[in-house]
């Protein structure tokens, strides 16, 4: 494809387009949700306003699609959703803080399971320089692997483009709706809000709504430094929210793309694998999730790729 190609008129698509059906269905169940506890959330006026703001930029990117339909705005419009992704996921933390906290249960299951905190352990037993840039590494390529899997099917099998982008971004919102409704902070949320002491002797308490004022993160110890190390700290200090340890989004959609990388180009699946083996390993390393919650996000990844499919061949194809 040349460059010309992107701004030449199209046949023009109806409507929304698939990805774009998934967002706003999230965007108006998540309003829903607003609307039955507004008077147990923090700033439900705010989120109700933003989420109006998101919709009307969904409508007016199709507006301008039809006025001018041409392949780059096609582009646009999953470029716009998939920017999103970011908003809606810190947004979680605004519904299930006002759950109970449930991070007991998994770091208890957790010490049952492998009779220790992998978590806890991991970079303490790999703190060399270049281990740790490694790991980080994997777990800053999270988003460029979303966008090199995006771009490649627009550009090499651009009849597989939408159902790539909606299959991708349902995922996404699939894990989201969990998150809401399963309030799990992970390891460097919870182990700072229950104290060293408590994790190596194995006593894990609840703690309530503890994370409605808190988002204490805990404190890393590593002295190695390193570009990719800060890169990730940078990223968690200023993102990162007490929500969605439990399963492994980064895992289960690390591991949606490379099924569609396989299936779009074994070469492509070649080259993003080895940053797919180091984010899944990264998860644990820098302390995001419990093992059990990679576990659960590979798992996963097969069950919510096998039904955002069938939904897409069902009614959206």
């Amino acid at each position: 494809m040349v460059v010309s190609d992107l701004f030449k008129k199209t046949e023009v698509k109806r409507g929304l387009f698939a990805f774009e059906k998934a967002a706003l269905f999230y965007n108006v169940f998540t309003l829903v949700l607003i609307l039955l506890f507004f008077g147990r959330m923090d700033h439900p006026s705010l989120m109700i306003v933003q989420r109006l703001a998101i919709a009307a930029g969904v409508f007016a990117l199709m507006l301008l699609y039809k006025c001018w339909p041409c392949r780059i705005f096609e582009l646009v419009r999953c470029g716009y959703q998939l920017g999103l992704l970011a908003y809606w996921y810190s947004d979680t933390f605004e519904f299930n803080r006002m759950f109970p906290n449930l991070d007991h249960l998994f770091a208890s299951a957790e010490q049952w399971l492998f009779g220790c905190q992998p978590a806890l352990l991991f970079a303490q037993k790999f703190p060399q320089f270049v281990v740790s840039e490694l790991l980080n590494l994997g777990y800053v390529s999270y988003f460029p692997m979303i966008a090199s899997v995006a771009l490649w099917y627009f550009f090499c099998r651009p009849d597989l483009f939408h159902k790539t982008s909606y299959v991708l971004a349902s995922s996404f919102f699939v894990y989201y709706l969990i998150f809401i409704f399963l309030p799990v902070a992970g390891p460097q949320f919870y182990f700072p809000a229950i104290g060293e002491a408590n994790v190596i002797q194995g006593i894990f308490p609840s703690i309530g709504d503890y994370f409605n004022l808190h988002h204490e993160l805990l404190p890393n110890n590593n002295e190695v430094g390193g570009f990719f190390y800060s890169l990730v700290e940078s990223s968690q200090t200023v993102g990162e929210r007490p929500t969605a340890a439990f399963p492994s989004s980064h895992v289960g959609i690390s591991t949606i793309l490379m099924f569609m990388a396989w299936r779009g180009s074994k070469r492509f699946f070649g080259w993003l694998f080895p940053f797919y083996v180091l984010l899944c390993m990264a998860t644990v390393y820098i302390q995001a999730h419990y093992l059990i919650d990679v576990i659960a996000g590979f798992i996963s990844a097969f069950i919510v790729y096998a039904f955002t499919s069938w939904i897409y061949r069902r009614f959206l194809r």
